[in-house]
């Protein structure tokens, strides 16, 4: 063995990164592709160290891969989230993956926007079967978790049109906040498994978890050719919504607001405002800001 000068810090040895953190274990790439890739809807599921963003890899490639391909990154240099917000937290501590889906001539492009949702709803029911953790939906794509009482941001999802009309799909990004202590989060508002009280922070667990709920979800909603009441997405997802029943102000794009009450999900996947003036407004892309309690 070659000695070490005293003077080198172990950090900067060859191999020291992917262990610097031992409550950080790295995924175990091979054990997720044989409990995950079984001939279902999982086709590939890849592993890298790092990226900028696995939607954005994923997406360049959406044309020459099959449906079903998935991206995980140990780390995320410039993760997005909704209205180009980045997503950064430190390696191995949260699960930043994507996966490629092409519902094809099967479902009505015009159904392709629950799909947000239903990835929500996978998320939440995975988190429940294999961490004990009750995770609710903020309209349109935030996933909470309570911490010392008070709601707080654990997760975010992304879907995004990706490759050409013939080859191309959706590409979903899924990012979760696994075991981020309370002085790594990065704003007062966010969250994390470990901080929720999760009975298990096993990356692994959760993910083959959120990825089984997914291929479960996404077979059923698929099967029923997107319908959202006949898959039971709507109703569950409903169900589910921290966002239903609470006072919101809805910034929608062109410097618009609404505030009022959210009151239902319609059958396109929007959210019913009955504003002040006695209307009900849809709405269908914004950011929605709780304002009260229900």
């Amino acid at each position: 063995m070659t000695p070490r000068d005293a003077s080198e810090d172990p950090a900067d040895l060859p191999g020291a990164n992917r262990w610097s953190d031992l409550e950080r274990p790295p995924l175990n790439a091979a054990s997720l592709r044989r409990a995950l890739v079984r001939g279902g809807l999982w086709t590939s599921l890849e592993v890298v160290p790092a990226t900028g963003s696995t939607n954005t890899d994923l997406a360049a490639r959406a044309d020459e891969l099959p449906e079903g391909a998935v991206l995980v990154a140990e780390e995320q240099s410039a993760g997005r989230g909704r209205l180009d917000r980045r997503w950064s937290a430190p390696a191995r501590s949260g699960l930043f993956f994507s996966v490629l889906l092409k519902p094809g001539s099967g479902v009505p492009v015009e159904r392709w926007g629950w799909l947000p949702l239903l990835a929500g709803v996978a998320v939440a029911t995975g988190l429940s079967r294999a961490a004990g953790v009750d995770t609710a939906l903020k309209w349109p794509n935030d996933l909470l978790v309570t911490v010392g009482g008070e709601e707080r941001k654990a997760g975010g999802i992304l879907a995004e049109r990706a490759g050409s009309a013939e080859g191309g799909g959706v590409v979903v990004g899924i990012g979760l906040n696994v075991t981020l202590r309370a002085d790594e989060l990065p704003v007062p508002g966010a969250g994390s498994l470990a901080l929720a009280g999760a009975a298990t922070t096993d990356r692994d667990t959760v993910l083959r978890a959120v990825l089984r709920s997914l291929e479960q979800w996404y077979g059923d909603w698929r099967a029923a050719a997107g319908d959202p009441v006949a898959s039971r997405l709507q109703e569950t997802y409903a169900a589910g919504c921290a966002t239903l029943g609470r006072k919101v102000r809805a910034e929608l794009p062109g410097d618009r607001s609404i505030t009022g009450e959210a009151v239902a999900l319609d059958g396109d996947g929007r959210l019913v405002l009955a504003t002040g003036e006695g209307m009900q407004e849809p709405v269908g892309a914004g950011d929605v800001v709780h304002l009260r309690g229900v």
